[in-house]
């Protein structure tokens, strides 16, 4: 089902029925601690407020950042409090509204280093996609490597290189307070391969690898929490509703195991 879905995002403008069905506004709501979910239904933003501040994690579609803003607001916070923005990836989905939130807050940009030129361009030759998924261009303030570490009121965000996806993408790792309990929190950036050629690729010739050594990378974590650039990829519906819970140690296992048999079973067949 995700890897279906991953193509349709590849092919389909951003006026299209599905980007529309993700971008459907729904309320924000708290998941643990300080840690908010406020992106629509299945275009996953995350919110994590302290007493300096606010970081934000993706902005979703250009069409969004209303909702992301909206949601932010409703919960009490202020778009103006929003100190650090947190790329996973540039890609429409996920970049589209970061021009617009980093306006509004005046926050400072952190993404992939291999993705800040993709920023740049607004998603303009891109490796997979070419010019068909552009979005406002957007200027990093940070172009972070594998390991680095950004702080903001006592919590740190830790950047882990997870490319593939796309040649910067970034997944965040960083602990909250959940009352009294630490809580191990992942934003993974990305693991899926729509449609993508992962054998002798001229725009990308070293994405097999990258893919093998994301999963690998992945399987070390430790996460008690954990989410993904859309809802359906990590069972936002049922996890919000209370049918599953979000405090789930073996979601990263089960999230890792679905992308890699999707990846190998489409590097197989193109080999």
């Amino acid at each position: 089902m995700l890897s279906a879905l991953a193509v349709i995002l590849a092919l389909l403008p951003q006026s299209s029925p599905a980007f529309r069905a993700w971008n459907a506004p729904i309320e924000p709501f708290r998941v643990a601690g300080p840690l908010y979910y406020v992106g629509p239904k299945d275009i996953t933003s995350l919110l994590v407020t302290t007493p300096s501040g606010h970081v934000l994690i993706d902005g979703g579609l250009e069409e969004s950042a209303p909702i992301v803003a909206a949601n932010i607001r409703k919960l009490g916070f202020r778009v103006e409090d929003v100190k650090i923005l947190l790329s996973t990836h540039a890609h429409t989905d996920h970049a589209g509204g970061l021009a617009a939130l980093k306006a509004a807050s005046g926050a400072r940009l952190f993404a992939g280093a291999a993705d800040v030129e993709l920023l740049r361009r607004g998603g303009r030759g891109d490796f997979a996609f070419g010019d068909t998924l552009p979005f406002p261009a957007v200027e990093a303030d940070v172009a972070v490597r594998d390991g680095q570490e950004t702080e903001l009121g006592g919590i740190r965000f830790r950047a882990i290189a997870t490319p593939g996806h796309t040649k910067g993408c970034t997944s965040w790792a960083f602990v909250i307070d959940d009352g009294g309990v630490e809580r191990q929190v992942l934003m993974i950036g990305g693991t899926t391969a729509p449609n993508y050629r992962l054998v002798g690729n001229p725009g990308y010739p070293a994405i097999a690898d990258d893919f093998e050594r994301t999963f690998r990378t992945l399987r070390a974590q430790r996460a008690d929490l954990v989410f993904e650039g859309h809802g359906f990829a990590f069972d936002l519906e049922a996890r919000r509703q209370g049918q599953r819970p979000f405090v789930d140690p073996g979601a990263l296992k089960e999230s890792v195991d679905r992308a890699e048999a999707a990846f190998r079973k489409a590097l197989a067949e193109q080999k």
